[in-house]
């Protein structure tokens, strides 16, 4: 079974996903850490470069780490349901890498506009984030929404929206290792 894991960049959801590995187990792989994999062989130095290539080459970087991801077996895949690019959002999860994860669970992670400012701020150091408004941060956690419900049309999977606010990891970590059974 494959299991998707997104959030926009500081909703917490790699945070979420460590705590509850501590009670279920199951094999677990960063989507971005592939995809960096890949594009070091193109020449990419920086994980957070990804996105900013033009989106034809991002998609094709997305098709060949899908591809290695269908390969692992049972296993839960952080990622993204929309990257944000100049152009635009991004599908993280276009048709042809849906078709080949082929997920039977969609667990979309959110925290409140604010909290994710704070913590971007706190991550500057070591990530290099494109700063959003309040209001940007609410359009793309809504955009989230719909894409993670189109992609669950279009795979069957069903969706879980955990919150992950301030002081409130132990609840939503325990409810995402609820719902992988």
């Amino acid at each position: 079974m494959v299991v998707i894991l997104a959030g926009i960049p500081g909703a917490g959801k790699t945070t979420v996903i460590t705590k509850a590995l501590k009670e279920k187990d199951m094999k677990f792989v960063t989507y971005g850490t592939v995809m960096f994999e890949i594009a070091k062989k193109m020449g990419v130095k920086a994980r957070d470069e990804i996105r900013k290539l033009p989106a034809e080459k991002q998609r094709e970087i997305q098709k060949k780490a899908a591809e290695e991801i269908s390969r692992m077996g049972d296993v839960i895949v952080d990622t993204h349901c929309t990257i944000k690019t100049k152009e635009g959002y991004l599908p993280g999860l276009p048709y042809e890498v849906l078709k080949k994860l082929n997920p039977r669970l969609i667990i979309l992670v959110e925290a409140s506009e604010e909290e994710i400012i704070e913590r971007r701020t706190k991550d500057k150091d070591i990530r290099d984030r494109d700063v959003e408004s309040i209001e940007e941060i609410k359009e793309h956690q809504l955009m989230n929404k719909i894409a993670a419900m189109t992609y669950a049309a279009l795979t069957g999977a069903t969706v879980k929206i955990v919150k992950n606010n301030d002081g409130m990891l132990e609840i939503a970590a325990h409810e995402v290792a609820r719902a992988l059974g």
